[in-house]
């Protein structure tokens, strides 16, 4: 059954998702799976390319237009800053999604020799634009 989204948040979530999911195929990669769901995470695509699986988590944020986004240090309070989506990417988080991964791996019979990866794509939106920026952060360590 496929996920219902409902909030604001959400629908956002899955523009960026779908966004995500364009700019990998464009990219070469083969989409094996989305939103692979356990109790204990999630897993939002699951690529291949080159005979290597990318886990890719994606981070979505709207904006009022692409060219104002200015990362926000640590240091500063400035309200001009603002928050980056991988700043999303906790402890906590990387722990579940490690779980998760190795969840598939075992269920799907993959081959403990096969390479695999861990990204994030960090999507921007600018609905009145209709436009989309990716960002790619490649090979995280869990």
């Amino acid at each position: 059954m496929p996920k219902v989204f409902t909030s604001e948040t959400q629908k956002i979530g899955e523009i960026g998702e779908n966004i995500a999911v364009r700019f990998l195929m464009k990219h070469g990669f083969s989409i094996l799976d989305r939103n692979y769901t356990k109790k204990w995470g999630e897993i939002d695509i699951i690529a291949e390319k080159t005979n290597k699986i990318y886990f890719i988590e994606v981070k979505s944020v709207s904006r009022e237009t692409l060219n104002t986004f200015i990362p926000k240090s640590y240091n500063d309070s400035d309200d001009r800053y603002e928050h980056r989506p991988e700043d999303n990417m906790h402890p906590w988080k990387l722990k579940r999604l490690s779980r998760t991964i190795q969840t598939y791996l075992l269920n799907k019979n993959i081959d403990e020799e096969k390479e695999w990866q861990v990204d994030l794509l960090v999507v921007y939106l600018c609905q009145k634009e209709k436009k989309a920026r990716v960002k790619v952060v490649s090979d995280i360590i869990l």
